[in-house]
């Protein structure tokens, strides 16, 4: 998240608020910000990551990747299934290179490192089948491979996990605890077991074992899934990934020179790639600046490269370098911005009143945010709990702007969104939020929905430095003289 300044004398605190049930006394909500643990005193968490469906995800200064929460039966945080994290520890990753951007979205989790490359994990429909990671930190080769390790072009298919390594199999949704996965007629059953050797934090390893599912009633492929380990996506040779986007069950990957990938879920569209492909198993390049022939558009999309990206639930939104903003995927809710309900197949501009220069994005379960050069925030898309922050629960179409009273001396610098409420990040180091608030992820000390921004409060008079959203919950980097 981009860090607004702030001495570099200052000490830095990582703030959570919202539910993240293990991190949390009784798993209650947090109602307001406290300071996450720190278990490393020499390496204390620095930055603040946008996702996670109850985890929280954070960055050290050393660059170790940090996660801490409740993983239910889905193994976001870690290896093992069912693990209940209280404090952040570092994420076993097979990399020294440090890691310099996470995010996290559903059941799944993608982190970039120091020298461009991206490891993903989780649901094995979110993450390509290219150069799997065993548990020894070895690339699985030959006939233990799975057959996408090929171009950047290619779509091969998902990927589950056997044994220690991963085969192909179908694609499924995460609908529950259950783990199985495909493979013919019969069905892939993940279980824990004990592995005697290696750190206390992989103990415990998912094996598959084999049951015959011939029978009319046997769950489909679309109903299965399993958990897939930290996988190395690799790109064609020169290709640098410096920031990476996470939705619901699909992920974006922007490279070092504004070229845009995709990969996951794209029923909706939200991979831009013209269709509905259900699965995409390998990353796909998303051309944003080709027309195609049946485009309701003849201008030209303003821009060279992407220079922002951010994945909702089943959508998406990038800026260019000219500040355009496009959008694409599920449209119910007017999430993309196109003045209708419809589904934007492919990276479609949004038009904006006076041709807004758009420089920042954040994108929510049905709902999207938008920060220009002269620090106005706009928001557009569903508003049942008030998380456009406009006012009144009426979905808007098209941007509007947050002209709320108190934002009106304040430039927003960054925005956040989580699955229903949304964070601005001023100039001066505040935080105003406003949307649903079931769980306190407002951090307003209640769990009553606002539909206007509200200023959250540092018990320490703590200076904001950058902010993050989960589905649930809030983090804040806090500079502390």
């Amino acid at each position: 998240m981009r860090d607004v300044g702030g001495s570099n004398a200052a000490a830095t605190s990582v703030r959570m608020w919202g539910y993240l049930p293990a991190a949390s006394p009784q798993r209650t909500p947090l109602l307001r910000p406290v300071s996450v643990p720190t278990t490393a005193l020499n390496d204390p968490l620095v930055t603040v990551c946008n996702g996670g469906c109850g985890f929280g995800i954070a960055i050290s200064e050393s660059g170790k990747l940090n996660t801490w929460g409740s993983t239910t039966e889905l193994g976001q945080c870690y290896l093992i299934s069912g693990k209940q994290q209280e404090f952040p520890e570092p994420y076993p990753l097979s990399t020294d290179s440090p890691i310099v951007q996470a995010a996290g979205g559903w059941a799944h989790c993608v982190a970039v490192t120091g020298e461009g490359e991206v490891y993903t994990w989780g649901w094995s429909e979110c993450v390509p089948s290219i150069k799997p990671i065993a548990e020894d930190g070895e690339q699985v080769k030959g006939n233990d491979a799975s057959p996408g390790a090929t171009s950047m072009s290619s779509q091969s298919s998902p990927i589950d996990v056997v044994g220690s390594h991963l085969r192909p199999t179908a694609g499924g949704s995460p609908g529950g605890s259950k783990q199985t996965g495909r493979q013919g007629n019969r069905s892939l059953t993940c279980k824990t077991t004990e592995n005697k050797g290696g750190e206390e934090n992989l103990k415990k390893r998912k094996v598959v074992s084999f049951e015959d599912k011939g029978s009319p009633d046997s769950p489909t492929a679309a109903e299965e899934n399993v958990f897939a380990p930290p996988c190395l996506v690799t790109l064609n040779p020169g290709i640098k990934i410096k920031t990476v986007a996470a939705g619901g069950r699909h992920t974006l990957a922007l490279s070092d020179v504004g070229h845009l990938w995709g990969w996951g879920y794209g029923g909706e569209g939200q991979l831009g790639l013209g269709s509905r492909n259900r699965v995409v198993s390998s990353p796909q390049h998303i051309p944003c600046f080709d027309l195609p022939e049946n485009s309701r558009s003849e201008a030209p999309i303003p821009g060279s490269y992407i220079k922002a990206i951010a994945c909702g639930g089943r959508h998406s939104a990038v800026v260019t370098d000219a500040g355009a903003l496009l959008t694409f995927g599920w449209g119910l809710y007017g999430q993309v911005g196109q003045g209708s309900t419809e589904d934007e197949l492919r990276p479609s501009r949004v038009l904006t009143k006076g041709g807004l220069h758009i420089v920042g994005i954040a994108a929510g379960l049905w709902h999207t945010l938008c920060i220009t050069d002269v620090g106005d925030a706009y928001a557009f898309g569903g508003n049942q709990f008030g998380q456009l922050g406009v006012g009144g629960n009426t979905a808007e179409m098209t941007p509007r702007l947050i002209d709320a009273p108190l934002l009106e001396d304040e430039s927003s610098v960054a925005v956040a969104c989580g699955a229903r409420h949304s964070v601005v990040l001023t100039g001066s180091g505040k935080i105003f939020a406003w949307g649903w608030n079931k769980y306190g992820q407002l951090g307003l000390g209640d769990n009553n929905n606002r539909d206007l921004p509200v200023q959250v409060t540092m018990n320490d008079g703590g200076r904001a430095a950058s902010v993050a959203c989960g589905w649930w919950h809030t983090l804040a980097s806090v500079h502390i003289k």
